[in-house]
């Protein structure tokens, strides 16, 4: 049985990354601990032990999400869970057992650090990242 810690991070694409960056900042006091919006189009807010991650929909990464986000498109890209430590082996596993399909496990970065994670699928299609402090 998995444990959940928490929610690690949301992915949120924008075309309109100055405004949500002052967004979060000035109306929720979030603070801005990564920008990277040169390179990869992202900006990391933190928001209390999690992150809020904003994505350029221009980006490399805010491409990865299709087009901009309107009542049709989606603007989440993924949420992530933070998992009680437990080996890739043993979470792919639990996972074939439920006829869950997984892409690669990946060391990311993420408000607890890096750790290794994989991308699965709600039976909505929604990607939900999966992260262990163990790898």
């Amino acid at each position: 049985m998995l444990r959940i810690l928490g929610i690690d991070h949301l992915v949120l694409r924008t075309e309109s990354l100055e405004a949500m960056v002052n967004f979060y900042r000035q109306v929720l006091g979030c603070k801005v601990v990564r920008d990277e919006v040169d390179e990869l189009g992202l900006i990391q807010l933190k928001a209390g032990d999690a992150l809020i991650d904003l994505v350029k929909v221009d980006s490399q990464l805010g491409k990865m999400g299709g087009g901009a986000p309107t009542r049709l498109n989606n603007n989440l890209d993924h949420f992530c869970l933070r998992l009680v430590s437990i080996s890739n082996r043993r979470l792919a596993a639990h996972l074939r057992r439920h006829g869950v399909e997984c892409e690669g496990f990946e060391r990311r970065n993420g408000a607890q650090g890096f750790g290794d994670s994989v991308y699965i699928q709600d039976p909505d299609g929604n990607r939900v990242e999966l992260k262990s402090e163990l790898g």
